[in-house]
């Protein structure tokens, strides 16, 4: 006895031949033969259809208004073949349909498809449509782009001024809402009563009391918010704001105690020196409450090293632990919060330079207790190996490193005798290194930055002291320009960009190791002080994180 097997092209072709179909499927006076087994299997809304209307002999019929005949044949299509092709024509009406007919792999190849068109555009159209199809993945994925982008989307999304009330308050009520300024959400839901002034002008105490006005300056109050006339109308929303008025006035410089939002990135300052010998302290910098946190670790202390934050994990790379200089590299899996060997570089190097660039990790020059090394490493972490490229052209130790736009670059550093003033860019196409112009002046232990399309080179050490200048290079001009000078002159400290602006942290001083954090704002041209570190630290090295996912549990 023989059993025979037909494949999916064979009952497909069955299907377009009209052959053993025992049912058909009318929209629109448009028929599709079908076999009932075979759209039993795509969805359990024919399982349940043909079970309760199920026949010994003949063909049945059943007829649908619910979609269209395009529509139709793409799930019947799909029931057949297993694939269907998801266009921004189809996508609505066919999550729709696959919604009805309870298709789940089309309804999945649809979510796949908005989620890649998530924008401040569409967010809030495609959280509605997820909403409505029951997609909860999706829907989470577009409620936290808006939270994420509120700005924007307030600005550029006509979904936006649509909202209901009562979508628009569990918005602006989350500490989740990523705004720099308080003062953008009072403006987003100005501009969403606008929109229908008549209908909404009575929500306005509602939404002006998840607004927090305590978070907003005295003169913001009085100029935009007091005069606005959906607040002199309402006696209730003229109290709320003159009472936080006289909260700000009489805390003086005292921080208001409101919660400030939370912010969708923070930086890592990350081992180090610290009392005279190497540390595993991990702090953890909020700007938007200006606050420190402390991470639990539990990795062997290293300084002197180099670390970035790449696909989730943040790589620490090289340094020295006390004893020896280090060709190991660690990765810290943020989601996780447990530490794992990220395989060790072909040499040991402290005082490395280390950049992220195409997925992949740099190890830059650096010093292996005997010589300063001009070799550079490349870490694959799909591999999870490391692999040499092109050598610099000069040898470097504790030179600062940072990449734009497509290119590694590397500035100063020591070599045998004397601070280098030269740099030097890498591209990876070419394996090349190329000599860009010079600094002018050598500096030693300065860390570089990539920050408003230029390549920041700030502080080191030269002429027996530390320094505070800053210098950008333009890699269009191939000139470098004076910014202004930090605060503190510091040397091997911590640097990264943090929500648009420059920020140093730690590092060695004329006068021991530091604690003391300040930022660069560029437009000002200014250096600001903010809250220091908690605890004194050199030779550390600072990287920024998402806050989410990977970083929620650290604040």
């Amino acid at each position: 006895m023989s059993t025979f097997f037909f494949s999916d092209n064979t009952v497909n072709e069955l299907r377009l031949e009209g052959q053993l179909c025992d049912a058909v499927l009318t929209v629109d006076d448009v028929e599709f033969n079908v076999h009932r087994i075979i759209l039993c299997n795509c969805g359990s809304y024919f399982r349940d259809l043909f079970r309760s209307k199920s026949s010994t002999s003949g063909q049945q019929v059943y007829s649908f208004s619910q979609v269209s005949p395009s529509i139709m044949h793409l799930i019947v299509d799909y029931a057949y073949t297993g694939s269907v092709v998801v266009t921004e024509e189809n996508v609505l009406e066919l999550l729709a349909g696959a919604d009805f007919f309870r298709v789940q792999g089309i309804m999945e190849a649809c979510c796949h498809f908005l989620e890649q068109h998530l924008s401040s555009k569409t967010c809030v159209h495609i959280w509605r449509l997820a909403d409505t199809h029951r997609c909860p993945d999706l829907r989470n994925k577009a409620y936290l782009h808006m939270l994420h982008h509120f700005k924007e989307v307030a600005g550029f999304s006509l979904k936006f001024l649509q909202l209901s009330v009562e979508q628009l308050v569990d918005l602006i009520k989350m500490d989740e809402l990523n705004v720099r300024q308080e003062s953008t959400v009072f403006e987003a839901i100005i501009q969403w009563i606008a929109f229908a002034p008549e209908e909404r002008s009575c929500h306005m105490t509602t939404l002006l009391s998840k607004v927090r006005l305590l978070l907003m300056s005295t003169e913001y109050l009085m100029n935009t918010v007091i005069p606005n006339p959906h607040v002199t109308r309402s006696p209730l929303c003229t109290k709320m704001v003159t009472q936080a008025m006289k909260t700000l006035r009489e805390s003086g410089k005292r921080r208001p105690l409101q919660r400030p939002r939370l912010p969708p990135v923070v930086l890592f300052a990350i081992a180090g020196w610290a009392n005279n010998c190497p540390t595993n302290r991990i702090e953890v910098y909020n700007a938007r409450a200006d606050r420190w946190a402390r991470a639990v670790s539990e990795e062997a202390p290293r300084a002197f090293y180099g670390c970035v934050f790449l696909g989730g994990f943040v790589y620490c790379v090289g340094g020295y632990d006390g004893l020896r200089y280090l060709s190991s590299v660690r990765k810290l899996d943020l989601a996780a919060r447990t530490w794992h060997n990220a395989g060790p570089m072909h040499a040991a190097r402290c005082y490395v330079g280390v950049v992220a660039l195409g997925g992949c990790v740099y190890a830059l020059g650096g010093c292996d207790g005997n010589d300063k090394l001009k070799s550079v490493e490349r870490y694959r972490p799909d591999v999870g190996q490391w692999t040499r490229v092109a050598p610099m052209n000069e040898k470097r130790s504790n030179a600062g490193a940072a990449t734009l736009h497509g290119k590694v670059y590397i500035c100063g550093g020591f070599d045998r005798n004397d601070p280098l003033s030269s740099a030097e860019c890498y591209t990876p196409d070419a394996d090349q290194w190329t000599r860009i112009a010079s600094m002018g002046i050598g500096c030693n232990a300065a860390r570089a930055a990539a920050f408003k399309g230029k390549i920041y080179v700030i502080g080191g050490y030269r002429n027996r002291s530390h320094t505070s200048r800053v210098l950008a290079y333009d890699p269009l001009s191939d000139r470098w320009s004076a910014a202004a000078p930090m605060i503190s002159p510091r040397s091997s400290f911590g640097v990264a960009v943090l929500e648009d602006q420059l920020y140093v942290a730690g590092g060695f001083d004329d006068h021991g190791t530091l604690s003391e954090v300040e930022r660069f704002d560029e437009k000002a041209d200014r250096w600001h002080p903010v809250r220091g570190m908690k605890v004194p630290r050199s030779g550390l090295s600072c990287c920024v994180v998402d806050r989410h996912p990977y970083a929620t549990a650290y604040l």
